[in-house]
């Protein structure tokens, strides 16, 4: 048997793939924390070559599930890319959220058609709609405990209309929306078969680890909860509509509702 066909063969094998999950998992945390800490042309290298790895992994393995979740984890150091090597210098900082979504949410298309994933599937629907409210206003606490954490700087010149509904809508559509479409949508859809009863818990590590640009280990851990919790959410309703919501909620009042009030 070739290096090829026991490698195939292990996969089918769910101790294997977790070890290959985690593998990852590794390898993504050390690609962020050489980013933030260390040097980050290093660390996007190191980013560049996962993404790279990720995806002739998923094609040597086309035929088991575990397919599913290699190309989805591709989305974590596409992330990174995409965020530190677009020349964005000249542009305010809240619309590099909309700048970089865009390929992102291409991505997500590309990588929907490839795996035959349907919107309904990832979570875009109403079900459990007299929930999703409840926990769209989760992102209101949610956002100002993070602000407690970091106490960023606000992305609007001044607490007015004018200066805050654009920062708001993007903030809702390409951070709310767009990440949880991939992280609870897409990943955790793919994670699902792969890792069973693993996946929120390992989608809520991967969500969390890429929080470590924040240089807040606290943070982090906060992020991690969050995650377990839209992960629940969605795995209970089976929409990412309420999560979607909490979370562009949650990044609204830290960074433009917080900083003015507190």
């Amino acid at each position: 048997m070739s290096a090829l066909s026991r490698l195939l063969a292990r996969t089918q094998n769910r101790g294997a793939v977790l070890k290959v999950a985690l593998g990852y998992l590794a390898a993504i945390t050390a690609a962020e924390l050489l980013t933030t800490l260390l040097e980050p042309r290093v660390g996007l290298v190191l980013h560049g070559i996962l993404l790279v790895v990720l995806l002739l992994h998923t094609a040597f393995v086309w035929e088991f599930a575990v397919r599913d979740l290699l190309l989805s984890l591709a989305f974590a150091p596409l992330i990174r890319l995409l965020s530190l090597s677009l020349p964005l210098v000249n542009f305010p900082l809240v619309y590099w959220y909309l700048i970089t979504s865009v390929p992102l949410f291409a991505t997500v298309i590309l990588t929907m058609r490839t795996l035959h994933f349907t919107w309904h599937e990832i979570g875009v629907n109403l079900r459990a709609l007299p929930l999703q409210l409840p926990v769209a206003l989760v992102g209101l606490l949610f956002g100002y405990l993070e602000y407690r954490i970091l106490q960023p700087k606000p992305l609007a010149k001044a607490f007015t209309w004018e200066q805050l509904w654009l920062p708001a809508l993007i903030l809702m559509v390409c951070t709310g929306f767009s990440e949880e479409l991939i992280f609870r949508g897409v990943m955790q859809r793919a994670a699902t078969e792969a890792l069973e009863r693993f996946s929120i818990l390992y989608v809520s590590a991967v969500f969390a680890v890429l929080h470590v640009g924040y240089k807040s280990v606290l943070d982090v851990a906060f992020v991690f909860g969050v995650a377990l919790f839209f992960g629940y959410v969605v795995k209970k309703t089976g929409s990412i509509l309420g999560v979607s919501l909490a979370h562009g909620l949650t990044n609204i009042v830290l960074f433009l509702v917080a900083p003015f009030l507190w």
